[in-house]
């Protein structure tokens, strides 16, 4: 149960992390804004069977989508995270290194690459985003501040 709760706590902080820093960065046009919009869109769209979109614009606007959208999005950082401490437990046991749960962070930027993007019809890395090479800096930057808040939760409990 410490795992489950240590995981639960580190996926809500680490996705809040990246709200907040997400919209610091995102105001001085360093980073692309997350879009909650479009992430409850997509839920809803996988919620129905659809999992490719050949344009973000085929995703049609839905009430509610977005209370989805940040259902999903702290959905997605908890069932990050809580696999990570069962893992982390199973291979290495003890305390949770906050340097590696870091790593992890960043490293779930694949997801975004390869999962998220092309499933929106923007290929894979975002490359046929509007906004270009900024879409995945962009990616990467969000889940480095993910990582971040949840290193911090890790050394915090």
């Amino acid at each position: 149960m410490d795992l489950i709760l240590k995981g639960f706590i580190a996926g809500v902080l680490g996705t809040l992390i990246m709200d907040s820093l997400n919209h610091l960065f995102a105001r001085f046009g360093v980073i692309s804004k997350i879009d909650v919009r479009i992430i409850g869109r997509m839920a809803l769209g996988w919620a129905q069977g659809r999992f490719r979109y050949s344009h973000p614009d085929e995703m049609e606007c839905a009430p509610n989508e977005i209370l989805y959208g940040y259902f999903t999005h702290y959905a997605i950082g908890v069932g990050l995270a809580i696999p990570f401490m069962f893992v982390w437990n199973l291979l290495v046991g003890g305390p949770v290194s906050p340097a590696w749960t870091f790593v992890y962070g960043v490293a779930t930027t694949v997801a975004s690459l390869f999962i998220v993007y092309p499933s929106m019809g923007l290929g894979i890395f975002g490359w046929r985003s509007p906004e270009g090479i900024k879409s995945p800096l962009s990616s990467l930057a969000n889940h480095a501040f993910f990582g971040v808040g949840m290193a911090v939760a890790v050394a915090l409990t």
